[in-house]
């Protein structure tokens, strides 16, 4: 089992990745691990299949689970041997690493999900750990202000990604106009500066940047929570995996959600193996990413508190679809169910 190290070297844990390319390159038929072999599952002393799956960014503690899964021989009990390929700045998007063959499952969001039947690309989103998306704004303390309405009328940093994924939505309900916007850069220090702005960021990290640079505890407003409602860190796969070898998505999806109840309750093995990946990585840090993934319920919330980490629904799809029409995101003649299956989730909570 091993951990795939990117190229470049792994830059400060504080910038955060883009969660939207549209990389919709074919680049060939995918060579998808055990694609031909037999859905039955593996028996004592069969050889492992062998599986790649691509995350979204450097390891951090968002992706515990799936390192924890290694770490512990989850995979290995599920006749699997995982190797991760991290993301990176660098690094091709999702879309063409799995399309192309060179990840067999990716760490995706629902907003490319939906992405990719407008663009009739053929993947499918067969589980969905993070129950919320970390997003989140952030402001300088205030009494004035209380909720994310407040925000209205001040300069907020966000990324260009932003105007494809959660500011329509927000700017719709709450009032913010465009003209608040501010490009950002993934660099706090302009929020910094002037202490009457806001930033984007990721609930478990940006807040902890500026902890620590800033010298004050931010006020943070995480955007599920306000409308805002993807399902967020989801598990794809080409859709020829799902239909030539179903056991294989079923194995590596119990796997992972297996991975990831054993990374709550004790992460520290995963966590060693985070910081081999990603050296800039600290336990610090490690610690405040864990901490805030369990006090705001991105990964154990709603369905997921019955049905299982990794749980998914029709109605939240279709809840989450409807908002991005109205704000002019989607069109309202897209098929959205074939962005996902309940095939592989809702299993329960017996992990």
């Amino acid at each position: 089992m091993n951990l795939l190290l990117p190229s470049s070297t792994a830059i400060h844990s504080f910038s955060r990745r883009q969660f939207i390319q549209y990389g919709a390159l074919c680049l060939g038929s995918s060579i998808v691990t055990a694609c031909s072999k037999s859905n039955q599952s593996p028996t004592a002393g069969s050889q492992l299949d062998k599986v790649t799956f691509g995350t979204n960014w450097f390891a951090e503690a968002e992706h515990g689970g799936f390192y924890q899964a290694i770490a512990t021989g989850i995979y290995k009990d599920y006749g699997l041997d995982v190797s991760i390929k991290m993301g990176g700045p660098q690094v091709p998007s999702g879309t063409q690493l799995l399309m192309g063959g060179a990840v067999d499952f990716f760490m995706g969001h629902g907003v490319d999900a939906v992405n990719a039947i407008t663009e009739g690309i053929p993947k499918i989103t067969v589980a969905a750990i993070f129950q919320k998306d970390p997003q989140c704004l952030i402001a300088h303390p205030n009494t004035a202000i209380k909720t994310l309405a407040d925000l209205k009328g001040k300069p907020i940093y966000v990324s260009a990604s932003a105007n494809v994924t959660y500011w329509p939505v927000i700017k719709a309900k709450y009032g913010f106009t465009d003209d608040q916007k501010r490009p950002y850069n993934f660099n706090p220090a302009p929020f910094l500066t002037d202490k009457n702005s806001v930033q984007q960021g990721y609930i478990t990290s940006e807040p902890f940047a500026i902890e620590k640079q800033g010298g004050f505890k931010p006020l943070v407003f995480l955007l599920a929570d306000y409308g805002y409602q993807p399902y967020s860190t989801t598990i794809e796969t080409k859709k020829e995996l799902v239909e030539k070898n179903p056991n294989l998505v079923q194995r590596f999806v119990d796997a992972s959600i297996k991975g990831w109840y054993s990374y709550l309750k004790n992460p520290q093995p995963g966590n060693e193996l985070i910081k081999k990946a990603n050296p800039e990585m600290t336990d610090e840090q490690i610690a405040y990413g864990i901490q805030k993934l369990q006090e705001y319920g991105i990964i154990v919330s709603g369905t997921a508190e019955t049905q299982g980490i990794g749980a998914m629904s029709e109605e939240r799809w279709r809840s989450f679809f409807d908002s991005m029409v109205n704000v002019g995101i989607y069109k309202p003649n897209v098929n959205y169910k074939d962005a996902f299956t309940l095939q592989f989730v809702n299993k329960g909570t017996a992990f």
